[in-house]
């Protein structure tokens, strides 16, 4: 049985037209939708508990919006979900990784799951700042998860190219982990609890049924306030004073018109040159 955990956010629908502002992203007519890399981590969940059973809770940080993301998850499969309300938090990583490790660390799972990175920002940082502050092992753009036990994994043939962690601990379950490495792979495995950062091409995401969306309506979903986490001494008030802070949100310049290049290869190539110098300033 395992008790894992999977981090989800709310993204933008990067597929849709987004409208960048000084201020930010317009969410006036964004649609929103679950951070598709966090997708392929609440798959893994599922399927890690209908191989191995035990029970999937899926964690956010947002508004009350992000509600959304987290009954979507419950009807894909999830079988309860916690929202960590943002309103009193900074808009900064560290503070919000500070307030999901305490609402974390007291559900102790055996297994923390996240996508690689989030696509409305680019970064990725939120969930290894919570395995460093809960003291747990990771391993990051993961293709293929296999969770064995201490005697599953010491009875597997000796393979030079798995890089091993078993020495970190005498623990009684492991993760097998293929991961990415930027056109290759490589695989490692690390003692549980650990936190796993999910890949595309990890597994193919289910959508939510009919029957799931309607179990959804009575699975549990509860909203937890920083302020609580604060009064019952599990998170520090320094802990979410900001360390960095944007200063500003610009669009990428809009793309020129192409050119097109009259005359032969050898003119076509030292026009090309020419232009890549002087205009382009790239040499």
């Amino acid at each position: 049985m395992l008790k894992i955990v999977v981090l989800l956010k709310q993204t933008f629908d990067t597929e849709e037209k987004i409208i960048v502002t000084p201020a930010g992203v317009d969410e006036r007519d964004a649609k929103f939708v679950i951070n598709p890399y966090d997708e392929y981590a609440l798959e893994e969940a599922i399927r890690q508990r209908e191989r191995l059973g035990g029970e999937v809770i899926a964690i956010t940080c947002g508004s009350e919006r992000s509600q959304e993301a987290l009954r979507t998850a419950l009807a894909i499969g999830a079988d309860e979900a916690i929202r960590l309300d943002n309103e009193a938090l900074p808009d900064d990583s560290s503070a919000v990784a500070a307030a999901l490790a305490a609402v974390i660390g007291p559900i102790s799972p055996d297994l923390l799951l996240a996508g690689l990175f989030a696509v409305d920002s680019g970064a990725g940082s939120v969930a290894l700042q919570i395995a460093e502050l809960l003291r747990l092992p990771h391993a990051a753009s993961a293709v293929k998860v296999t969770i064995l036990s201490a005697e599953e994994l010491g009875s597997l043939p000796a393979n030079e190219e798995m890089l091993s962690s078993t020495a970190a601990g005498n623990a009684e379950r492991y993760a097998l982990v293929e991961r990415d490495v930027e056109g290759d792979t490589e695989t490692v495995s690390i003692p549980l609890p650990a936190l796993i950062t999910a890949q595309q091409g990890l597994n193919e995401p289910r959508y939510p049924s009919l029957p799931g969306i309607m179990k959804a309506k009575r699975k549990p979903l509860r909203t937890i306030m920083v302020a609580e986490l604060i009064a019952s001494g599990v998170l520090a008030l320094e802990s979410v004073s900001p360390r960095t802070a944007r200063t500003q949100l610009l669009p990428p310049p809009p793309r020129a018109a192409g050119k097109r290049i009259p005359g032969e290869p050898a003119e076509q190539a030292a026009a090309l040159v020419s232009l890549l110098r002087e205009e382009a300033k790239l040499f």
